[in-house]
């Protein structure tokens, strides 16, 4: 039996910093920020703090070209996908960094759709980040306003029914 307290002594003592110098390295590794996003410097001004705030949140639990090519293009897939992500332990998404991340991803996901329109050659009308949600149509201007419809002549002036006139 010493023999054995022995073999598990010696495996234990040779094990034990093999374990922690692996569990230092994953932690190491897997807590640092991921630097496989986006270059914030190419996004509008308005949108690089909401870049900031998904790309620290979400790169806590996976590297963030996981959402960024993810294909997704419609809101409520992201909605899904974000509630789902904040619902995770430790992702430490709250909900007001939910709609930080939504607005960044929606913004996102439209530039990448407007992109790839335009490669292939498809004239989009997606507005930018600092582009007004609705845009107030001008009024018509005179050159352009139709003429009046021709007025019927007087009751008395009409032609009989079935007569040239």
């Amino acid at each position: 039996m010493a023999i054995e307290v022995g073999r598990w002594s010696r495996i234990r003592s040779l094990a034990l910093p093999g374990l922690l110098t692996l569990g230092g390295t994953l932690l190491a590794v897997g807590c640092r920020p991921s630097r496989d996003g986006i270059d914030p410097a190419t996004l509008p001004v308005e949108m690089r703090s909401d870049y900031e705030v998904f790309a620290r949140r979400c790169s806590k639990c996976h590297s963030l070209a996981r959402p960024l090519t993810s294909g997704i293009t419609n809101n409520a897939q992201w909605v899904s996908y974000v509630t789902r992500m904040r619902m995770q332990p430790g992702s430490g998404i709250t909900e007001s960094d939910q709609v930080v991340i939504l607005r960044f991803l929606k913004f996102y996901s439209a530039e990448e759709v407007r992109k790839k329109a335009e490669a292939n050659g498809i004239a989009t009308t997606t507005p930018s980040a600092s582009a007004q949600a609705t845009p107030v149509p001008s009024p018509p201007t005179p050159a352009t306003n139709p003429p009046p419809p021709p007025s019927l002549p007087p009751p008395g002036l009409q032609p009989a029914p079935g007569s040239a006139p």
